[in-house]
């Protein structure tokens, strides 16, 4: 859910990473930069800091997912102007209308493209007796996941151990099915959006009718989901390119231009 778990395979990982990148150099202390969600604790924030100090790290930065992102899609975050943000990772759903190299208001919830994998998992083994994986779940939301009715539904087969013999059997999955196992946690991002806009103030609400939403993360490919929120929310839904890589592109132009993006870095720190 976007927070350290196993600090000790987090620090592992690493080191690995520094030592990729600096394979010459054993020596080097670099400066590391790390997106976190908006609605980290304290205590997350020093695991995330502690264990970049064990792997070899100089300093460490924090930067929130939703800044993170819209930096690397070339938001203006440094304007008065109001621009807003979803990002659907695996874990979190942050939402953030951003301005002045701020967070003006944010709605982060912990569901997200892991969540929506569980709720394939749950609803094949709850209507059809069948376990399958995360893998095959995930497989499955690529393929024919979507958010939104289309008019050409479609089917594909999913293999899993079947419950009631306890042997391997395969199975057809329609798009409608998947879809309605998709319904509730699709539908607590549209009513985080909801709720974000609500806390939007109303001059900045302004500027988001006029720019849109912007929509990166992972969980922004899965079909039919901008034609959704942009029903609910009668705004426009803009999928960017590339969704899946933003957040990790806009924690790069930060390191790459650091004195530019100085107002946007939470240090961390044991504070």
């Amino acid at each position: 859910e976007g927070v350290i778990a196993d600090f000790d395979a987090i620090a592992a990982m690493l080191k690995f990473f520094i030592g990729k990148v600096h394979s010459r150099y054993k020596f080097v202390k670099p400066r590391i930069a790390f997106a976190v969600p908006h609605s980290i604790t304290e205590v997350e924030k020093r695991a995330v800091y502690d264990a970049a100090l064990s792997a070899g790290a100089r300093e460490v930065f924090l930067i929130e997912e939703p800044m993170a992102a819209a930096i690397g899609v070339g938001l203006p975050v440094d304007q008065p102007s109001g621009n807003m943000i979803i990002d659907i990772g695996g874990g979190t759903t942050e939402i953030a209308v951003i301005a002045l190299n701020g967070i003006v208001c944010d709605t982060s919830i912990r569901v997200g493209g892991d969540e929506l994998d569980e709720a394939i998992v749950t609803y094949i083994k709850k209507n059809h007796n069948l376990l399958i994986g995360d893998q095959t779940a995930e497989n499955i939301k690529k393929t024919i996941g979507s958010a939104h009715k289309f008019d050409d539904e479609r089917e594909m087969e999913v293999k899993g151990l079947y419950q009631v013999s306890g042997v391997p059997k395969t199975l057809k999955i329609s798009s409608l099915e998947i879809r309605e196992a998709l319904q509730e946690p699709i539908q607590s991002i549209c009513d985080a959006l909801k709720q974000s806009l609500e806390q939007t103030p109303p001059e900045l609400a302004a500027d988001i009718k006029d720019r849109g939403i912007v929509l990166t993360g992972g969980g922004a490919l899965l079909k039919g989901l901008p034609e959704l929120l942009r029903e609910q929310t009668d705004l426009p839904i803009n999928l960017m390119d590339d969704p899946l890589f933003c957040v990790v592109l806009g924690t790069g132009k930060i390191l790459d231009d650091f004195e530019k993006y100085r107002p946007v870095i939470m240090r961390g720190g044991r504070n």
